[in-house]
């Protein structure tokens, strides 16, 4: 069977209106049943996977008439959302289902044949951040080549992703692959799910029966729009849609705790700061870049974690005013940048527990680190991704769904409740 599903994306028509929205998941039991019809059900998401009833994926499939879920199967953070950034999970019986949890994110990173010989089909359905050191398109990849190699069917149920038209920062070196960096792609990636497998079944040379489920009504969508689900934290530090498109722009103070970035706070990888930070030096500094589609904001708050837990710190909180041009890596290297002009290389490289290794992990090479210790200045940084980017581009281009925004329709405001 071909492994693409031949879906062609809306195009925009004056005469033809668009579809209402509809998620991956909903799509398929409406439509699709004969694709679940006398098979055994794995289902790879976790409870942030919700409708817009606020049902979780599980829920909906568990009681959908002619469907026979087998199997659950949790990645990174369990399939609950509650276990921290890597904190390792344990496979689990449902407490009401009586069908088993597995782990993806315990023993083993991999569905087993164990674990897939009570299931034909797996759904994947995960609120992910098309950001490669997220790790859920890690499980993705795992989970399509457990399914080639013992010839399950893979059912991708799509649902909305932030920044779907940002392609932005280093491709993955293959001397750096690690489980926050799995794919070899940039590190945001601008894909959704069902996009995202379509492209690794063709990067990886994969023969896998896969079918995209695709949402209808959706376009390109720069920001949240009223008709999709309320924002549900896919892991405990992304707990709204702006802390997730944001996710890349700060991620690196994971590695370098010089810089704390609201760990565990409600403005999670939206805002950085220090102690030693002079918010008004570091604002000019960064807004003489005039980087697109960003804007900052001096902020002053206390520290939650960290290296200075309870300490009133200065910084900036960053704000997207334009997501169709925000590049959150090359926000990232800039505001790296310039600290470490204003303030030392020390100041950023030599605080007590810094990891330098997990800031290459991140990154997925070593020459966005050793680029900034040599002060290398950042716009020089970014371009030295433009060639393998385009290269990238051009497979991507292949396997998307979507498109964007008809012309006709404004973006509407951001719901920053949800």
């Amino acid at each position: 069977m071909n492994p693409f599903v031949k879906t062609k994306p809306y195009q925009e028509s004056r005469s033809t209106p668009p579809p209402p929205f509809k998620l991956g998941l909903d799509a398929l039991l409406e439509d699709h049943p004969d694709w679940l019809e006398n098979r055994r059900v794995g289902l790879v998401s976790h409870t942030a996977a919700v409708d817009t009833k606020g049902v979780t994926s599980a829920g909906k499939l568990v009681h959908s008439r002619n469907v026979r879920l087998t199997a659950l199967f949790g990645p990174e953070h369990g399939f609950t959302g509650l276990a921290a950034a890597g904190e390792l999970t344990k496979d689990e019986t449902h407490a009401l289902w009586g069908i088993p949890i597995y782990s993806l994110y315990g023993e083993t990173r991999k569905p087993t044949r164990t674990m897939l010989d009570g299931v034909d089909t797996l759904i994947v359905e995960f609120q992910d951040l098309g950001a490669r050191p997220y790790t859920y398109v890690s499980t993705l990849r795992l989970v399509l080549e457990a399914a080639a190699e013992t010839g399950k069917t893979v059912i991708i149920a799509d649902r909305p992703v932030p920044l779907p038209l940002s392609i932005d920062g280093p491709l993955l070196d293959p001397a750096f692959t690690t489980f926050v960096g799995l794919i070899p792609a940039p590190m945001q990636y601008g894909m959704t799910q069902g996009e995202t497998a379509r492209w690794l079944v063709e990067t990886l040379g994969l023969t896998v029966d896969l079918r995209i489920s695709p949402m209808q009504g959706y376009f390109r969508e720069v920001v949240r729009q009223p008709a999709w689900p309320e924002w549900s934290p896919p892991s405990p530090r992304i707990r709204s849609w702006e802390s997730a498109c944001l996710f890349t722009s700060t991620v690196f103070g994971e590695a370098l705790p010089a810089l704390d970035y609201g760990s565990t706070t409600l403005r999670s990888f939206q805002i950085i700061g220090a102690p030693w930070l002079d918010a008004k030096r570091l604002l000019g500094a960064v807004n003489a870049e005039t980087l697109p589609g960003i804007t900052f904001e001096p902020v002053r708050y206390e520290a939650m974690t960290g290296l200075y837990a309870g300490t009133e710190l200065n910084g900036l909180k960053l704000v997207v005013t334009d997501y169709r041009t925000f590049r959150p890596v090359s926000t990232a290297v800039t505001l790296l940048s310039k600290i470490q002009s204003l303030y030392g290389a020390t100041a950023l490289w030599a605080a007590p527990g810094t990891r330098p290794e997990w800031f290459d992990k991140l990154f997925g090479t070593d020459t966005v680190r050793r680029s900034l210790q040599a002060n290398t200045p950042a716009p020089e940084i970014i371009a030295s991704w433009q060639p393998s980017l385009d290269l990238f581009n051009a497979t991507r281009s292949r396997h998307l769904l979507y498109t964007q925004t008809p012309l006709n329709t404004q973006p509407r405001t951001p719901n920053h409740s949800s």
